[in-house]
């Protein structure tokens, strides 16, 4: 399944891997030795995240569809 939620992709030094993240998805995070390998990671993650929330009845977000901003 294609989601439609925005990722952030960065390189983690602390981690010696690539972070992939899901901001409108509280806590939802991958990682990879590659950048290719945390977006594989992170579209596994997106669906645990959708699972767990709909087994213990908590809403999912809708993607936004637009760049988020951060300060």
């Amino acid at each position: 399944m294609t989601y439609k939620y925005e990722i952030i992709l960065y390189w983690s030094k602390e981690d010696s891997a690539f972070i992939a993240e899901i901001p409108e998805l509280p806590g939802c995070m991958a990682h990879g030795a590659s950048q290719e390998e945390a977006l594989a990671n992170i579209h596994e993650a997106i669906q645990l995240w959708i699972d767990t929330a709909t087994e213990f009845g908590d809403q999912i977000p809708e993607p936004k569809g637009r760049r988020l901003m951060y300060a």
